[in-house]
């Protein structure tokens, strides 16, 4: 089959690699629909190289039709069945995902790092499980994970089940966001329009979204967001958002961003010394010292109101960030934060998105639907954000 791998720093080709087979019990194997690009494949484009070798398959956003299932997994699948796959991989009956935090599974977790759930196309920090960018993908945990889906509709008002809909869903649950809430939301990437889309939903009152996209602002504007462009601040942008909110600051922020953020160019370089490394050497700096570009999320600190909460969905991966805690504690803010629990959020979601129409704008997200084998030129338009480049859907 073909597939999506990476061989190199900001280097990703189409491979030819052996179609997966059913390796346990609990497998089973889909033949892919749809796959999205996500903010957080770029991590592992330029960032997270030392915890992948060449030839890994990414991809944690997929969709398709079961070709084949284990023995253990046949109570929950069976051939024909149209699903989506969590990006997690998780099991469903350990301590932590009957607690409905199915990103800490004990039982696909690698202990021996002290990490949490196994991850689809997630290096070696995470299972090192092939990912879905190709064109069959073996499922672990198919008793439980994949999300079975009407067999008709567009793949796309489901696809994003399997990571950025309930990673905004979670960002906006973990802020409390309620009716009359204002909210703040950095980073207006799929994630954040998403997030913005959601807190509006719940009936929040103002929803401010940040960014230094046009067209990200403009996408987020046309569903309603008071829109910040964060280039035509001469200034801290955290003094518009309190000018915004009567000197106070907003009651939820939300970090939609993550480690690669704009405006430091100082981590910039830390970051990409770091990566230079030989890979030994190089997963244990950034294990041990590693640092991430916080401007998005010191933005968000910098939003909220005293007594607010600051949810954080961006992906970080540091090991001595410096926060400023004296102002964080004085201001009494809750941090909430954390790999997204998919199947906690699954039930009213997959709700929500079956019986009131398309509410969060999911079927016009995605800007770019190139075949599979465009990949590699996708990869380098949206970590550049080039053409309006918003959301990549893959088609096998």
């Amino acid at each position: 089959m073909k597939a999506l791998t990476w061989q190199g720093t900001e280097k990703v080709t189409i491979e030819e690699v052996p179609d997966p087979r059913i390796e346990k019990p609990t497998d089973a194997i889909i033949k892919v629909t749809s796959t999205a690009i996500c903010g957080s494949d770029m991590h592992l484009y330029k960032v997270l190289g030392p915890f992948l070798k060449p030839g890994d398959i990414l991809g944690h956003e997929p969709m398709g039709i079961v070709e084949e299932v284990g023995p253990e997994a046949a109570g929950h699948l069976k051939v024909g069945d149209r699903v989506v796959v969590p990006f997690n991989v998780s099991c469903g009956h350990c301590w932590m995902c009957t607690r409905g935090l199915q990103s800490q599974c004990e039982t696909t977790a690698d202990h021996s790092q002290d990490k949490g759930a196994a991850l689809l196309g997630y290096t070696s920090m995470y299972g090192a499980v092939p990912g879905g960018q190709a064109e069959y993908l073996r499922v672990p945990q198919a008793q439980y994970g994949p999300i079975v889906v009407p067999a008709d509709g567009p793949d796309e008002r489901f696809l994003y089940l399997s990571d950025i809909l309930p990673t905004a869903w979670q960002a906006v649950q973990y802020g409390g966001v309620e009716k009359g809430s204002t909210v703040a939301v950095v980073g207006l990437g799929p994630v954040g329009q998403l997030a913005a889309r959601a807190a509006l939903y719940l009936g929040a009152e103002r929803v401010i979204g940040i960014d230094l996209v046009t067209e990200r602002l403009g996408v987020a504007a046309a569903h309603g967001v008071e829109t910040v462009d964060a280039r035509d601040i001469d200034g801290d942008v955290t003094d518009v958002v309190r000018e915004m909110t009567n000197g106070r600051g907003v009651d939820v922020s939300i970090e939609a961003v993550g480690m690669e953020a704009h405006g430091n160019p100082v981590a910039e370089q830390v970051i990409s010394m770091a990566g230079k490394l030989p890979d030994p050497l190089a997963r244990k700096t950034i294990d041990k010292v590693g640092i991430d570009r916080l401007d998005a999320l010191l933005t968000a600190i910098g939003s909220a109101r005293r007594g607010g909460t600051v949810s954080i969905s961006g992906v970080y991966g540091g090991a001595a960030d410096p926060l400023p805690m004296l102002d964080m504690f004085d201001r009494q803010l809750t941090l909430r934060m954390g790999q997204t629990n998919v199947k906690r959020w699954t039930d009213d979601l997959l709700r929500i998105i079956s019986t009131e129409g398309d509410v969060f704008g999911l079927e016009g997200l995605a800007t770019d639907r190139p075949p599979l084998v465009d990949a590699p030129e996708y990869y380098e338009k949206f970590q550049k954000k080039q053409d309006g480049c918003l959301k990549v859907v893959l088609k096998p």
